[in-house]
């Protein structure tokens, strides 16, 4: 079957940094379904294991691909919520090769029914990052879902780096099933204007004093930070801002540690988001995910949410993927980019 991998870890810039492959059609065991992939999207992880990170040992090339919409055409013996034909959407497990391949197998606990009313490159989408925004949310930090219309907010939510896939899917999450007020930073007018258009309450410019910018807008302090890029640069300026009891999420790679000293006059808590932590170990909740992405594709059949697909590069092939990778790598990107068909 055709695939899109890499032998070795590489700049996308390299000719072999992405290859068109042939492989093995894999074989799904116990809990695991075949999909026959017509669909995939590109994440930050792509880029990072990609630059960094060989094939697992014992294996010639690495496939990457974390965001997939499919079809199954095969399932595992131990499988009891899907049947051959079901049409699915699902981000994968990190530990496993990726859906880079025009068949993938995956544990059916972490997959779900894909959206009736998206189209497979609409939903390829949205996995990864309506997993991270609505477990940041909902598992991290316990925000109450319950929203009465026209009740005041009971706090506010920064967003950082509102404009890209993860805080394109939490300013609507959000918006839609919390009370909290949503304040987004993005630094050029079409991303300011992406985060508005989803429902951002206010769009600050994070090149620029944060604090400053959130009195100018008459907000003290927030209830909750998401650091979902730039938390090197940002951290110290943001905890300024933290209302006392307050919470942060991150979900980026610093490269510098993260000191939680100053948190500590005001009880404030870090958390760490990490959609792939249930899939990697196995925890005894993994079906958490399977659940969270059956309401996620609820919420966009009922048109709460929408796909945050902002460009369809076309056929997955290596050169369309270095376009995307490269487009990721440049920190321009708006929404998430997808590739559909072979």
């Amino acid at each position: 079957m055709k695939a899109v991998g890499y032998r070795d870890p590489l700049p996308i810039e390299d000719p072999l940094s992405l290859e068109d492959l042939e492989i093995e059609k894999p074989v799904p065991r116990d809990r695991d379904i075949l999909v026959q992939v017509k669909a995939i999207s590109v994440n930050p992880v792509d880029t990072k294991v990609r630059a960094k990170t060989k094939p697992d040992e014992g294996k010639e090339f690495k496939v990457l691909g974390w965001d997939a919409a499919g079809v199954i055409t095969a399932v595992g013996p131990l499988v009891s919520m899907f049947k051959v034909g079901d049409e699915v959407f699902y981000a994968g497990c990190i530990a496993r090769q990726g859906a880079n391949a025009e068949f993938h197998t995956v544990d059916e606990r972490i997959v779900a029914h894909k959206p009736k009313t998206l189209s497979f490159a609409e939903a390829a989408a949205v996995p990864l990052t309506a997993l991270t925004a609505y477990e940041l949310l909902f598992d991290r930090w316990n925000v109450d879902p319950r929203k009465a219309y026209g009740e005041p907010c009971r706090g506010d939510l920064l967003i950082v780096g509102g404009a890209g896939g993860v805080g394109s899917m939490l300013i609507q999450l959000t918006r839609r099933l919390t009370p909290l007020g949503v304040i987004a930073t993005a630094s050029r007018p079409e991303t300011q204007e992406w985060c508005r258009k989803l429902g951002a309450h206010y769009v600050i410019d994070h090149n620029w004093p944060i604090k400053q910018q959130m009195e100018e807008l008459q907000i003290r302090e927030v209830t909750n930070i998401a650091l979902l890029t730039g938390t090197d640069q940002q951290y110290p300026a943001i905890v300024d801002v933290l209302a006392p009891q307050g919470k942060i999420g991150l979900i980026d790679d610093p490269k510098n540690p993260v000191d939680i000293r100053p948190l500590k006059r005001k009880c404030g808590s870090m958390h760490w988001e990490f959609m792939f932590a249930r899939s990697f170990w196995e925890t005894p909740d993994i079906l958490r995910q399977h659940d969270i992405l059956t309401e996620i594709a609820r919420l966009i059949d009922l048109g709460t949410l929408k796909t945050t697909m902002t460009e369809n590069l076309g056929t997955i092939n290596a050169e369309n993927l270095k376009k995307a990778h490269a487009k990721q790598e440049s920190g321009r990107s708006i929404g998430k980019t997808v590739l559909e068909g072979w």
